[in-house]
Protein backbone atom coordinates (compact mmCIF):
# COMPACT_ATOMS: atom_id res chain seq x y z
CA UNK A 1 0.00 0.00 0.00
CA UNK A 2 1.34 3.41 -0.95
CA UNK A 3 1.65 6.30 1.47
CA UNK A 4 -1.17 8.14 -0.30
CA UNK A 5 -3.46 5.09 -0.01
CA UNK A 6 -2.74 4.95 3.71
CA UNK A 7 -3.60 8.63 4.12
CA UNK A 8 -6.97 8.27 2.38
CA UNK A 9 -8.09 5.00 3.95
CA UNK A 10 -11.53 5.22 5.56
CA UNK A 11 -12.12 4.06 9.13
CA UNK A 12 -15.86 3.70 9.60
CA UNK A 13 -18.06 2.48 12.46
CA UNK A 14 -21.57 1.77 11.23
CA UNK A 15 -24.06 1.67 14.12
CA UNK A 16 -25.88 -1.65 14.26
CA UNK A 17 -29.63 -1.94 14.90
CA UNK A 18 -28.70 -2.92 18.47
CA UNK A 19 -26.62 0.28 18.79
CA UNK A 20 -29.55 2.38 17.58
CA UNK A 21 -31.92 0.67 20.00
CA UNK A 22 -29.55 1.19 22.93
CA UNK A 23 -28.90 4.82 22.08
CA UNK A 24 -32.58 5.59 21.56
CA UNK A 25 -33.34 4.31 25.06
CA UNK A 26 -30.46 6.19 26.73
CA UNK A 27 -31.51 8.81 29.29
CA UNK A 28 -29.13 10.77 31.52
CA UNK A 29 -28.90 14.03 33.44
CA UNK A 30 -26.86 15.34 30.49
CA UNK A 31 -26.37 13.84 27.04
CA UNK A 32 -24.14 15.71 24.59
CA UNK A 33 -24.57 14.74 20.93
CA UNK A 34 -21.93 16.14 18.58
CA UNK A 35 -21.74 15.66 14.82
CA UNK A 36 -18.98 17.26 12.79
CA UNK A 37 -17.33 16.88 9.39
CA UNK A 38 -13.94 15.14 9.39
CA UNK A 39 -11.55 13.87 6.74
CA UNK A 40 -9.67 10.61 6.11
CA UNK A 41 -6.66 12.69 5.03
CA UNK A 42 -4.70 12.68 8.28
CA UNK A 43 -2.70 15.84 7.71
CA UNK A 44 -5.95 17.84 7.26
CA UNK A 45 -7.78 16.60 10.36
CA UNK A 46 -6.60 19.45 12.62
CA UNK A 47 -9.57 21.63 11.68
CA UNK A 48 -11.96 18.94 12.92
CA UNK A 49 -10.15 18.76 16.27
CA UNK A 50 -10.46 22.52 16.65
CA UNK A 51 -14.16 22.34 15.75
CA UNK A 52 -14.68 19.64 18.38
CA UNK A 53 -13.00 21.84 20.98
CA UNK A 54 -15.35 24.71 20.15
CA UNK A 55 -18.38 22.44 20.43
CA UNK A 56 -17.18 21.12 23.80
CA UNK A 57 -16.98 24.71 25.07
CA UNK A 58 -20.47 25.47 23.75
CA UNK A 59 -21.92 22.37 25.43
CA UNK A 60 -20.24 23.29 28.71
CA UNK A 61 -21.69 26.80 28.55
CA UNK A 62 -25.20 25.46 27.99
CA UNK A 63 -24.96 23.13 30.96
CA UNK A 64 -23.27 25.72 33.16
CA UNK A 65 -25.95 28.31 32.39
CA UNK A 66 -28.59 25.72 33.32
CA UNK A 67 -26.99 25.17 36.74
CA UNK A 68 -25.77 21.66 36.01
CA UNK A 69 -23.81 19.96 38.81
CA UNK A 70 -20.18 21.10 38.56
CA UNK A 71 -18.64 17.72 39.39
CA UNK A 72 -20.78 15.97 36.78
CA UNK A 73 -19.92 18.67 34.26
CA UNK A 74 -16.20 18.23 34.98
CA UNK A 75 -16.50 14.48 34.37
CA UNK A 76 -18.27 15.10 31.07
CA UNK A 77 -15.70 17.66 29.94
CA UNK A 78 -12.81 15.36 30.85
CA UNK A 79 -14.08 12.58 28.59
CA UNK A 80 -14.62 14.95 25.67
CA UNK A 81 -11.26 16.69 26.05
CA UNK A 82 -9.50 13.33 26.30
CA UNK A 83 -11.02 12.44 22.95
CA UNK A 84 -9.89 15.73 21.43
CA UNK A 85 -6.32 15.08 22.67
CA UNK A 86 -6.16 11.45 21.45
CA UNK A 87 -3.68 11.66 18.55
CA UNK A 88 -4.07 8.00 17.63
CA UNK A 89 -7.84 8.33 17.36
CA UNK A 90 -7.58 11.29 14.97
CA UNK A 91 -5.26 9.43 12.61
CA UNK A 92 -8.13 7.11 11.69
CA UNK A 93 -11.14 9.06 10.42
CA UNK A 94 -13.75 9.11 7.67
CA UNK A 95 -16.07 11.89 6.40
CA UNK A 96 -17.96 12.64 9.63
CA UNK A 97 -17.72 11.94 13.34
CA UNK A 98 -20.51 11.35 15.85
CA UNK A 99 -19.72 11.76 19.55
CA UNK A 100 -22.30 10.77 22.17
CA UNK A 101 -21.24 11.63 25.72
CA UNK A 102 -22.67 11.64 29.24
CA UNK A 103 -20.75 12.21 32.48
CA UNK A 104 -20.44 8.42 32.72
CA UNK A 105 -19.70 7.22 29.19
CA UNK A 106 -18.64 8.25 25.70
CA UNK A 107 -19.27 6.60 22.32
CA UNK A 108 -18.00 7.56 18.89
CA UNK A 109 -19.00 6.57 15.37
CA UNK A 110 -16.88 7.41 12.34
CA UNK A 111 -19.22 7.79 9.38
CA UNK A 112 -18.86 7.68 5.61
CA UNK A 113 -21.74 10.15 5.21
CA UNK A 114 -20.92 13.85 5.01
CA UNK A 115 -22.86 15.45 7.86
CA UNK A 116 -23.29 19.06 8.93
CA UNK A 117 -21.94 20.31 12.25
CA UNK A 118 -24.53 19.78 15.01
CA UNK A 119 -24.45 20.14 18.80
CA UNK A 120 -27.38 19.01 20.95
CA UNK A 121 -27.47 19.01 24.76
CA UNK A 122 -30.43 17.22 26.31
CA UNK A 123 -31.44 14.25 28.45
CA UNK A 124 -31.34 11.90 25.42
CA UNK A 125 -29.29 11.21 22.30
CA UNK A 126 -29.83 13.27 19.17
CA UNK A 127 -30.07 10.23 16.93
CA UNK A 128 -31.30 11.39 13.55
CA UNK A 129 -27.92 11.97 11.81
CA UNK A 130 -26.83 8.45 12.80
CA UNK A 131 -29.90 7.06 11.08
CA UNK A 132 -28.46 8.25 7.78
CA UNK A 133 -25.75 5.62 8.14
CA UNK A 134 -28.26 2.79 8.42
CA UNK A 135 -30.66 4.26 5.84
CA UNK A 136 -27.91 4.04 3.22
CA UNK A 137 -25.33 1.56 4.60
CA UNK A 138 -23.21 1.26 1.41
CA UNK A 139 -23.08 -2.51 1.84
CA UNK A 140 -23.37 -4.83 -1.13
CA UNK A 141 -21.96 -7.82 -2.96
CA UNK A 142 -20.15 -7.57 -6.30
CA UNK A 143 -20.08 -10.56 -8.64
CA UNK A 144 -17.14 -10.29 -11.03
CA UNK A 145 -18.03 -12.72 -13.81
CA UNK A 146 -16.27 -13.60 -17.05
CA UNK A 147 -15.65 -16.67 -19.16
CA UNK A 148 -12.25 -17.09 -17.50
CA UNK A 149 -12.93 -16.08 -13.88
CA UNK A 150 -15.65 -15.66 -11.27
CA UNK A 151 -15.37 -13.97 -7.84
CA UNK A 152 -17.73 -12.66 -5.20
CA UNK A 153 -16.59 -9.58 -3.27
CA UNK A 154 -18.30 -8.14 -0.21
CA UNK A 155 -18.53 -4.37 0.25
CA UNK A 156 -19.18 -2.65 3.56
CA UNK A 157 -18.73 0.88 4.83
CA UNK A 158 -16.65 -0.14 7.83
CA UNK A 159 -14.18 -2.62 6.28
CA UNK A 160 -12.14 -2.83 3.07
CA UNK A 161 -13.77 -4.82 0.28
CA UNK A 162 -13.08 -8.53 0.77
CA UNK A 163 -13.32 -11.62 -1.45
CA UNK A 164 -15.91 -14.14 -0.24
CA UNK A 165 -15.23 -17.87 -0.34
CA UNK A 166 -18.21 -19.59 -2.00
CA UNK A 167 -18.52 -23.38 -1.83
CA UNK A 168 -19.12 -24.96 -5.23
CA UNK A 169 -18.40 -21.84 -7.26
CA UNK A 170 -17.03 -22.81 -10.70
CA UNK A 171 -13.50 -21.73 -11.51
CA UNK A 172 -14.42 -20.61 -15.06
CA UNK A 173 -16.88 -21.37 -17.86
CA UNK A 174 -14.90 -24.22 -19.43
CA UNK A 175 -14.43 -26.13 -16.18
CA UNK A 176 -18.12 -25.63 -15.38
CA UNK A 177 -18.92 -27.43 -18.63
CA UNK A 178 -16.26 -30.11 -18.01
CA UNK A 179 -14.31 -28.89 -21.04
CA UNK A 180 -10.87 -27.50 -21.71
CA UNK A 181 -12.42 -24.92 -24.06
CA UNK A 182 -15.91 -23.72 -24.94
CA UNK A 183 -15.27 -23.96 -28.67
CA UNK A 184 -15.11 -27.74 -29.11
CA UNK A 185 -17.99 -29.67 -30.70
CA UNK A 186 -20.31 -32.12 -28.99
CA UNK A 187 -20.79 -35.67 -30.34
CA UNK A 188 -24.05 -34.56 -31.94
CA UNK A 189 -22.19 -31.74 -33.76
CA UNK A 190 -24.89 -29.39 -32.37
CA UNK A 191 -23.09 -27.41 -29.65
CA UNK A 192 -20.43 -25.44 -31.43
CA UNK A 193 -19.64 -21.92 -32.58
CA UNK A 194 -21.58 -18.95 -31.18
CA UNK A 195 -24.69 -21.07 -30.50
CA UNK A 196 -22.71 -23.60 -28.51
CA UNK A 197 -20.87 -20.90 -26.60
CA UNK A 198 -24.18 -19.26 -25.59
CA UNK A 199 -25.49 -22.61 -24.34
CA UNK A 200 -22.36 -23.29 -22.33
CA UNK A 201 -22.31 -19.75 -20.86
CA UNK A 202 -25.91 -20.18 -19.80
CA UNK A 203 -25.02 -23.47 -18.09
CA UNK A 204 -22.09 -21.72 -16.44
CA UNK A 205 -24.35 -18.90 -15.24
CA UNK A 206 -26.79 -21.38 -13.71
CA UNK A 207 -23.97 -23.08 -11.80
CA UNK A 208 -22.73 -19.73 -10.49
CA UNK A 209 -26.24 -18.81 -9.38
CA UNK A 210 -26.72 -22.20 -7.69
CA UNK A 211 -23.44 -21.81 -5.79
CA UNK A 212 -24.40 -18.32 -4.58
CA UNK A 213 -27.93 -19.27 -3.53
CA UNK A 214 -27.12 -20.78 -0.09
CA UNK A 215 -24.90 -17.83 0.80
CA UNK A 216 -27.35 -15.12 -0.33
CA UNK A 217 -30.59 -16.80 0.70
CA UNK A 218 -30.81 -14.84 3.97
CA UNK A 219 -29.37 -11.61 2.61
CA UNK A 220 -31.11 -8.49 1.37
CA UNK A 221 -27.94 -6.69 0.31
CA UNK A 222 -27.78 -5.45 -3.29
CA UNK A 223 -25.80 -7.59 -5.74
CA UNK A 224 -23.87 -5.73 -8.43
CA UNK A 225 -22.89 -7.67 -11.53
CA UNK A 226 -19.54 -6.88 -13.17
CA UNK A 227 -19.57 -8.57 -16.57
CA UNK A 228 -19.50 -7.90 -20.32
CA UNK A 229 -21.95 -9.11 -22.94
CA UNK A 230 -23.21 -11.65 -23.72
CA UNK A 231 -22.47 -13.14 -20.30
CA UNK A 232 -24.04 -10.22 -18.41
CA UNK A 233 -27.43 -10.69 -20.06
CA UNK A 234 -27.26 -14.48 -19.83
CA UNK A 235 -26.56 -14.35 -16.10
CA UNK A 236 -29.45 -11.97 -15.51
CA UNK A 237 -31.86 -14.36 -17.22
CA UNK A 238 -31.01 -17.20 -14.82
CA UNK A 239 -30.27 -15.34 -11.56
CA UNK A 240 -32.59 -16.25 -8.70
CA UNK A 241 -31.40 -13.45 -6.38
CA UNK A 242 -34.14 -10.81 -6.05
CA UNK A 243 -31.74 -8.01 -5.11
CA UNK A 244 -29.60 -8.12 -8.26
CA UNK A 245 -29.37 -4.47 -9.37
CA UNK A 246 -30.34 -3.53 -12.91
CA UNK A 247 -27.26 -1.35 -13.23
CA UNK A 248 -23.94 -3.15 -13.29
CA UNK A 249 -20.27 -2.70 -14.16
CA UNK A 250 -20.01 -3.24 -17.91
CA UNK A 251 -16.31 -3.97 -18.01
CA UNK A 252 -13.88 -6.85 -17.93
CA UNK A 253 -12.85 -7.00 -14.28
CA UNK A 254 -10.77 -10.19 -14.15
CA UNK A 255 -7.67 -8.30 -13.04
CA UNK A 256 -9.42 -5.74 -10.84
CA UNK A 257 -8.65 -5.68 -7.14
CA UNK A 258 -11.49 -5.76 -4.59
CA UNK A 259 -10.77 -2.09 -3.95
CA UNK A 260 -11.23 -1.24 -7.63
CA UNK A 261 -14.50 -3.15 -7.71
CA UNK A 262 -15.64 -1.23 -4.63
CA UNK A 263 -14.76 2.13 -6.20
CA UNK A 264 -16.74 1.30 -9.33
CA UNK A 265 -19.69 0.09 -7.25
CA UNK A 266 -20.17 3.20 -5.09
CA UNK A 267 -21.87 5.30 -7.79
CA UNK A 268 -24.14 2.36 -8.59
CA UNK A 269 -25.16 2.10 -4.94
CA UNK A 270 -25.77 5.85 -4.81
CA UNK A 271 -28.07 5.58 -7.83
CA UNK A 272 -29.85 2.63 -6.21
CA UNK A 273 -30.49 4.61 -3.03
CA UNK A 274 -31.77 7.55 -5.09
CA UNK A 275 -34.24 5.18 -6.78
CA UNK A 276 -35.43 3.98 -3.37
CA UNK A 277 -36.11 7.55 -2.29
CA UNK A 278 -38.03 8.29 -5.50
CA UNK A 279 -40.10 5.13 -5.01
CA UNK A 280 -40.93 6.17 -1.43
CA UNK A 281 -41.90 9.66 -2.64
CA UNK A 282 -44.19 8.14 -5.26
CA UNK A 283 -45.85 6.01 -2.56
CA UNK A 284 -46.26 9.13 -0.42
CA UNK A 285 -48.18 10.79 -3.27
CA UNK A 286 -50.51 7.79 -3.50
CA UNK A 287 -51.08 7.68 0.28
CA UNK A 288 -51.62 11.45 0.40
CA UNK A 289 -54.64 11.02 -1.90
CA UNK A 290 -55.92 8.40 0.57
CA UNK A 291 -55.40 10.71 3.59
CA UNK A 292 -52.65 8.39 4.78
CA UNK A 293 -49.81 10.92 4.70
CA UNK A 294 -48.82 14.14 6.46
CA UNK A 295 -46.10 16.76 6.56
CA UNK A 296 -47.42 18.31 9.77
CA UNK A 297 -45.00 17.80 12.67
CA UNK A 298 -47.72 17.74 15.34
CA UNK A 299 -49.83 15.21 13.40
CA UNK A 300 -46.78 13.04 12.74
CA UNK A 301 -45.83 13.11 16.45
CA UNK A 302 -49.28 11.91 17.51
CA UNK A 303 -49.32 9.25 14.78
CA UNK A 304 -45.86 7.99 15.75
CA UNK A 305 -46.83 7.79 19.42
CA UNK A 306 -49.71 5.44 18.57
CA UNK A 307 -47.78 3.32 16.06
CA UNK A 308 -49.51 4.77 13.02
CA UNK A 309 -46.44 5.73 10.96
CA UNK A 310 -45.18 3.22 8.40
CA UNK A 311 -42.42 5.35 6.84
CA UNK A 312 -40.93 8.64 8.00
CA UNK A 313 -38.83 11.01 5.91
CA UNK A 314 -36.69 13.09 8.29
CA UNK A 315 -34.37 16.01 7.55
CA UNK A 316 -30.96 15.04 8.96
CA UNK A 317 -29.69 18.62 9.16
CA UNK A 318 -32.51 20.58 10.83
CA UNK A 319 -33.29 20.44 14.55
CA UNK A 320 -36.72 21.54 15.78
CA UNK A 321 -36.42 21.99 19.53
CA UNK A 322 -39.16 21.15 21.99
CA UNK A 323 -40.74 18.13 23.64
CA UNK A 324 -43.19 15.37 22.72
CA UNK A 325 -45.56 14.03 25.38
CA UNK A 326 -44.88 10.37 26.11
CA UNK A 327 -48.54 9.40 26.37
CA UNK A 328 -50.37 11.64 23.89
CA UNK A 329 -47.70 12.70 21.42
CA UNK A 330 -48.57 16.35 21.94
CA UNK A 331 -45.79 18.66 20.72
CA UNK A 332 -44.51 21.66 22.64
CA UNK A 333 -42.07 23.77 20.62
CA UNK A 334 -39.31 25.46 22.62
CA UNK A 335 -35.91 27.07 22.61
CA UNK A 336 -32.64 25.16 22.38
CA UNK A 337 -31.40 24.04 25.79
CA UNK A 338 -30.93 21.08 28.13
CA UNK A 339 -34.70 20.90 28.80
CA UNK A 340 -35.62 20.38 25.14
CA UNK A 341 -34.54 18.00 22.39
CA UNK A 342 -35.05 17.44 18.67
CA UNK A 343 -38.76 16.84 18.08
CA UNK A 344 -38.30 15.11 14.72
CA UNK A 345 -35.57 13.00 16.28
CA UNK A 346 -38.00 11.83 18.97
CA UNK A 347 -40.65 11.11 16.34
CA UNK A 348 -38.12 8.99 14.41
CA UNK A 349 -37.33 6.94 17.52
CA UNK A 350 -41.04 6.26 18.10
CA UNK A 351 -41.46 5.18 14.48
CA UNK A 352 -38.56 2.73 14.80
CA UNK A 353 -39.91 1.38 18.09
CA UNK A 354 -43.26 0.62 16.44
CA UNK A 355 -41.64 -1.26 13.55
CA UNK A 356 -41.73 1.60 11.05
CA UNK A 357 -39.01 2.71 8.66
CA UNK A 358 -37.07 5.97 8.88
CA UNK A 359 -35.46 7.56 5.83
CA UNK A 360 -32.91 10.08 7.11
CA UNK A 361 -32.47 12.30 4.06
CA UNK A 362 -31.76 15.83 2.90
CA UNK A 363 -34.66 18.31 2.84
CA UNK A 364 -34.80 18.24 -0.96
CA UNK A 365 -35.68 14.52 -0.78
CA UNK A 366 -38.65 15.03 1.57
CA UNK A 367 -42.12 15.36 0.02
CA UNK A 368 -43.06 18.99 0.48
CA UNK A 369 -39.42 19.77 1.39
CA UNK A 370 -40.34 20.38 5.03
CA UNK A 371 -38.95 19.05 8.29
CA UNK A 372 -40.57 15.65 7.80
CA UNK A 373 -43.15 13.64 5.89
CA UNK A 374 -44.94 10.56 7.15
CA UNK A 375 -46.66 7.70 5.33
CA UNK A 376 -49.34 6.31 7.62
CA UNK A 377 -50.67 2.80 8.15
CA UNK A 378 -54.26 4.05 8.26
CA UNK A 379 -55.93 7.45 7.66
CA UNK A 380 -55.72 10.35 10.08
Amino acid sequence: MSQQEELTLFYVDIPSPADISTLSALRADAVVSIYLPTTPVTQNVGASRVALGNLIKAASRQLGDAGFDKRRLAALEEQLLDLQDDDEFWVQQANSLAVIATPDQLKTFRLANKLSEILEVSDRVHLKPLLRAITFPHAAYVLSLSENDVRLVELSADLPAQPVSVHGLPRDAASAAGKSTLNDRSHSQRIHGSEGQKTRLTQYSRKVDAALRPLLSRSSEPLILAATEPLASLYRTVSSYPHLLAQGIADSTDRWTPSQLADASRPILDAHYAEQIEAAKALYAVRQAERRATTDVADAARAATFGQVDTLFADIDEVLHGTVDDATGEVQFGEEGPDTYGIVDEIAVRVLNSGGKVLAVRRADIPGEGSLAAILRFPL
